[in-house]
């Protein structure tokens, strides 16, 4: 017989992996964090997150970007952007977060992640590991560099729930970093994380 789709597994053991995070950072060179990026859409998350790859490359640093536009091109394809729909897209990448941070990884999250509950969340799983970076931005800029037309979009009623417009960005109170994209360069963003998250 069928199961229901809204029953959830049961029977289900977490396999444990015969290989520790410290094995893996040992083969690596270097430990693993989360970097996770959050600001309003148009502040320059993804720019400054591909200035910090290429530096972190440089550094011979395994890292990668999850990028929310891209993620929701197909693991998160089937949600929408409804308050209940964010939770569920953040709720996932955070999972997904945390699997490339247990493989070793330096993972920089880029998503808008408007609720500090939700930021919160994924930070009490990964700990110490997690730093949030605040990419500080006026909306009144990210309107003007907005070259998706996203905002005109909204302010005209065709998108609805656009966060800083329909919806509420809750700012992060006590992140690891600030940068603010409006002061300073993608690239010279991307030294002041380095200087944060690298040791001399």
């Amino acid at each position: 017989m069928n199961r229901p789709d809204n029953i959830k597994a049961r029977n289900i053991v977490w396999q444990q992996s015969q290989i520790t995070k410290q094995q893996r950072a040992e083969v690596l060179g270097h430990k693993s964090k989360v970097l996770w990026f959050t600001g309003l859409s148009g502040s320059g998350k993804s720019t400054v997150a591909g200035e910090l790859e290429k530096k972190l490359h440089e550094k011979g640093i395994v890292s990668y970007v999850l990028d929310g536009d891209n993620i929701r091109h197909g693991l998160n394809n089937d949600l929408g952007f409804s308050p209940e729909a964010r939770k569920e897209n953040i709720r996932r990448v955070g999972e997904v977060a945390k699997l490339f941070y247990d493989a070793g990884i330096f993972v920089v999250v880029c998503f808008i992640s408007p609720y500090k509950e939700d930021r919160d969340r994924i930070r009490n799983f990964i700990g110490d590991d997690f730093v949030e970076v605040f990419v500080k931005c006026s909306l009144e800029e990210c309107e003007k560099r907005d070259k998706k037309g996203l905002y005109e979009k909204a302010r005209r009623g065709e998108i609805k729930d656009f966060t800083g417009i329909h919806a509420p960005y809750e700012e992060p109170q006590n992140p690891e970093l600030i940068i603010n994209t409006e002061e300073n360069t993608a690239k010279e963003c991307a030294d002041k994380i380095l200087n944060l998250i690298i040791s001399p």
